[in-house]
């Protein structure tokens, strides 16, 4: 389909006036909604890799953070069977 100049002038003024609306919206909604409320929903939702090394990273760094865990678990454990008492975990630098 072939437009003329008139009917290309029109279309080119409706998508702006388009755009524009959409991103007034935007920024109301963002005026309404607390940044602290955006980040976590961005947090929770699950990161999906783009590429193979993305991929291989989050896979490596969830096993560390699991054997870390594993890891504590397990050293925890055997100090209540040495002394039968439990202690009380030590907040770390790290863990903040």
């Amino acid at each position: 389909a072939i437009f003329g100049p008139k009917t290309l002038n029109s279309m080119a003024r409706s998508a702006g006036k388009g755009v524009s609306q959409a991103k007034n919206v935007k920024d109301q909604i963002m005026a309404d909604v607390p940044m602290e409320d955006i980040a976590r929903v961005t947090n929770s939702i699950p990161q999906v890799p783009l590429n193979p090394q993305q991929a291989i990273r989050m896979l490596l760094t969830s096993d560390q953070k699991e054997a870390g865990k594993k890891e504590q678990g397990t050293k925890a454990s055997e100090k209540i069977v040495e002394t039968g008492v439990a202690e009380k975990p030590v907040a770390t630098k790290a863990d903040a």
